[in-house]
């Protein structure tokens, strides 16, 4: 009997998967404690559509973050930050100041655990900073550091 699994089941399968069990482990085992589902054509389309939809919001957050990245690229995002008189900061400057000044400055919302910073910055200057906007996907950020 084809069942479709309704949850992970040990030894059978995950979630949303179709598999071939005998008929008494169907009928007494999986169905009766809501484990599965028999195999009919709207379970069936019901699993295409679902995985249908999961597909074309994959797309369409993909499509977001190449745009993100491109609108990225050509911005830059200006830190003021209070150093002494050698050119150094005082503390550094974090991924937590980067994303609330790019929010300030270009109503942009970054998460501050997408932006890879390599060391902490604690000199006045540009850099460019690597975002991870989705897996493979990824952008740069323009940072300027100046003394305010």
């Amino acid at each position: 009997m084809k069942v479709v699994l309704l949850q992970d089941v040990k030894g059978q399968g995950k979630k949303d998967q179709i598999v071939d069990v005998s008929d008494g482990y169907a009928r007494n085992f999986l169905l009766p404690k809501k484990l599965a589902a028999i195999a009919d054509a709207a379970v069936m389309n019901d699993i295409k559509n679902k995985e249908a939809a999961k597909a074309h919001k994959i797309e369409v957050e993909k499509k977001e973050a190449r745009d993100l990245a491109e609108k990225l690229q050509s911005l830059t995002v200006k830190l003021k930050i209070q150093g002494g008189a050698d050119g150094r900061v005082y503390g550094s400057v974090t991924t937590k100041d980067i994303a609330e000044a790019m929010k300030e400055q270009h109503k942009i919302d970054i998460d501050k655990r997408k932006i890879v910073l390599d060391a902490p910055i604690k000199n006045y200057g540009a850099y460019t900073l690597d975002v991870k906007l989705y897996p493979e996907i990824g952008g740069k950020i323009n940072l300027v550091v100046i003394e305010g």
